[in-house]
């Protein structure tokens, strides 16, 4: 299966996770890595280059911190220019279809504030639902996401094992099955 990470960072040079998890993706020839902030720093995003990798690769996954309970900027300029009607969605938008995308996350806030009952009042994994709702309306499977929280908390051990983990889970994790 051919992976394809997302990397969307604004300054990934001065994140120790995401930095990090880039490092230790690095090391796997079926992972391709693609850092979108790098990749385009006026924002300029090419449609056609875009379209390409998605097109070759079976697995996607959006690798990102979470930025006011949502994407950061350019990952949602990204889905707006590239997932386009008549390519991945419309009657001859099948170029996504069967296709499994995922989210890899990194927050600031502790796991037990992301409950119902916590800080944040939402899980992850609503918070995560237009990433979902996407996947979903363009005809690829969602696979379970992948989170780091408490991102304050920085040890070397705890760096190296959540990049084992995280490598882990892109290979191992299986689409959420959504019964009807």
């Amino acid at each position: 299966m051919k992976t394809l990470v997302i990397v969307t960072h604004p300054n990934i040079d001065a994140s120790n996770w995401n930095k990090a998890w880039v490092e230790e993706l690095q090391k796997h020839d079926d992972i391709t890595i693609h850092e979108l902030y790098k990749s385009y720093p006026d924002e300029n995003i090419d449609v056609a280059r875009e379209q390409q990798l998605i097109e070759t690769h079976d697995r996607i996954i959006f690798q990102y911190p979470l930025y006011w309970y949502s994407t950061p900027p350019l990952l949602k300029k990204w889905f707006d220019s590239v997932l386009l009607y008549g390519w991945a969605y419309g009657p001859d938008g099948t170029k996504t279809a069967g296709k499994e995308i995922g989210v890899a996350i990194s927050t600031y806030g502790t796991e037990e504030s992301y409950q119902a009952t916590g800080f944040n009042r939402f899980t992850l994994r609503e918070i995560l639902r237009p990433i979902e709702a996407l996947a979903h309306f363009i005809s690829a499977s969602y696979l379970p996401h992948f989170s780091l929280n408490d991102t304050s908390i920085v040890t070397d051990e705890r760096l190296a094992q959540s990049s084992i983990d995280y490598i882990n889970h892109i290979k191992t994790v299986k689409p959420i099955v959504v019964e009807s």
